[in-house]
């Protein structure tokens, strides 16, 4: 009887057949080919996305330095008479930007000299 166990878990462990192996797939060279050229064209359009971006960035900070238009530049007259005393305006009108407007309003809301003091150093302001 032990003999019969001992055959039937030799027969259970030691089992003579092979695993099924996967199946391998063979790729020709114009797969590979198209493979790549799927991939590199997907690169160029990525790099080109890239770019476009860094375009419209860069457009978005050059937009400070658009100049005025004629409502704008009223109202950033309007406010460099009310600091007229002190500052009075060093460039010509026309060269005025957003920008510029911008800290005028800043200075119009918030009264910190030190934005009046950027725009001296601008050349927009004089004393």
């Amino acid at each position: 009887m032990e003999s019969l166990i001992k055959g039937f878990i030799d027969k259970l462990f030691k089992t003579t057949q092979k695993p099924p192996q996967p199946e391998v797939k063979y790729v020709n060279h114009a797969e590979v080919e198209a493979l790549v050229e799927l991939r590199i064209k997907e690169h160029a359009a990525s790099l080109q996305t890239a770019t476009n971006n860094q375009e419209v960035q860069k457009q978005n900070s050059d937009q400070e330095d658009y100049t005025l238009t004629q409502k704008q530049m009223e109202y950033a007259l309007s406010l460099i008479d009310k600091i007229k005393p002190e500052f009075e305006l060093a460039v010509d009108p026309a060269q005025l930007t957003i920008k510029d407007l911008n800290r005028l309003i800043a200075y119009n809301r918030y009264k910190n000299k030190g934005t009046l003091v950027n725009l001296v150093k601008k050349g927009v302001l004089r004393k």
